[in-house]
C-alpha cells in the first residue's frame, strides 16, 4: 500500500475517459439500520436493485462521509478474502456507476478522494447538499465540490430537489445527506415542541455543555435514559420516515438525466435499546454498524 504514495503512475495505464460518463446521485440515509428500513418496504427505492444487508467502516456520520468519499462503500464482510482484492472489485464497480471504463484505484493516488476526481479528470459538476452541522462546509470532507450547503433544516430532503441542477453537456455528482431517519426521526411538517428530545443526542454540538459547570458535570444534570416504550416509538419514528422518504425518492428520480446511477444507503445504524445502548458514535455494536445498501440506473 504505501508503494503506491512513492511510485510515479505507470505510464502505460489507460486513459480515463472524460466522455459518455453519466450522472451519479449518493443518498445517505443517515443513521438509517439495515432493518428499519427492510420493515419500511420502500417500494421506489427497492425499484433500484436487490437490498443487501451491508456493514458501515464508522459508527457516527463524520468518519463514514469521509469513507463514502474516498469511494469506499459500505462492505459485506466477506470470508476468506484478502481486504486488497475486496478493495479492489469494490472500486471497479464505479466504472458500472459512471458509465465508463478505464477507472482504477491508482486514478486516485494520491489524494484518495473521490469528488476531485470526478470534477478534475472527469469533468464532472460535484454538489452536495447535508442535513447534519458535523459536515458543514468548514469540515475537511468538503474538498473537490463545486458547491456544499447545509441545509437550513436537518430534516427536508424535499427542500433538496429543488437546488439540484444538472449543467448541459457534463455529468453531475451528488451527495445527499439526509436527515429524516436522524435523531429526532421527525418528518418537515412535525412541530419541532413534538420532537422526542435528549440533550446532545441529535448531533446538535452547541448543546453538548449543557450539562456542564465550573468544567465538570453539573450534579444530576445529565439526561435520563429513554423507557422501552419510547424506545419502541423512536423505532417506529425511523420506519415511518423512510416511508415517507420513498415519495421525495420517487419524484427525485423523476427529475434526474436518463441513465443516472443512484446509490442509496446509510452512514450507520442506529441503536434502539439492544443490549442497553441508543443511538450512534461511542458505541459498539453489530446494529450500529448495519446498514442497508441498494443501487441501481434510472431510466
Amino acid at each position: 500500500m504505501f508503494d503506491l504514495f512513492r511510485r510515479k503512475p505507470r505510464e502505460t495505464a489507460p486513459p480515463v475517459p472524460r466522455e459518455g460518463c453519466t450522472s451519479f446521485v449518493l443518498v445517505v440515509l443517515d443513521s438509517c439500520r439495515y432493518d428499519t428500513f427492510m420493515e419500511a418496504a420502500p417500494a421506489e427505492m427497492m425499484r433500484l436493485g436487490r437490498v443487501e444487508r451491508r456493514y458501515s467502516y464508522a459508527s457516527w456520520t463524520a468518519p463514514s462521509h469521509y469513507n463514502l468519499l474516498m469511494g469506499l462503500m459500505p462492505h459485506t464482510s466477506p470470508r476468506r478474502m484478502f481486504a486488497s482484492d475486496y478493495y479492489r472489485q469494490d472500486f471497479l464497480m464505479f466504472n458500472e456507476r459512471l458509465g465508463s471504463s478505464g477507472i482504477e484505484f491508482r486514478n486516485l493516488v494520491p489524494g484518495l478522494y473521490l469528488p476531485p476526481f470526478l470534477r478534475d479528470t472527469l469533468g464532472y459538476h460535484t454538489g452536495a447538499m447535508v442535513s447534519l452541522p458535523v459536515l458543514n462546509s468548514a469540515t475537511p470532507v468538503n474538498r473537490g465540490f463545486d458547491s456544499w450547503r447545509l441545509m437550513p433544516k436537518h430534516n427536508d430532503m424535499s427542500a433538496m430537489l429543488d437546488l439540484m441542477v444538472f449543467p448541459p453537456g457534463k455529468p453531475s455528482f451528488y451527495l445527499l445527506n439526509v436527515g429524516e431517519t436522524h435523531y429526532p426521526y421527525a418528518l418537515p411538517d412535525e412541530p419541532e415542541d413534538e420532537w422526542p428530545r435528549i440533550s446532545g443526542v441529535h448531533g446538535v454540538f452547541k448543546h453538548l455543555d449543557d450539562h456542564v459547570a465550573g468544567g465538570k458535570p453539573a450534579e444530576g444534570g445529565g439526561p435520563s435514559f429513554f423507557s422501552e416504550g419510547e424506545l419502541a416509538r423512536l423505532r417506529e419514528r425511523q420506519i415511518r420516515a423512510v416511508g415517507y422518504l420513498d415519495g421525495v425518492f420517487a419524484r427525485m428520480c423523476e427529475s434526474l438525466p436518463a441513465g443516472t446511477w443512484v446509490t442509496v444507503t446509510s452512514d450507520h445504524g442506529e441503536l434502539f435499546g439492544e443490549d442497553g445502548y441508543f443511538g450512534h458514535g461511542p458505541v459498539f455494536h453489530e446494529k450500529v454498524f448495519e446498514v442497508p445498501f441498494v443501487e441501481g440506473r434510472i431510466g
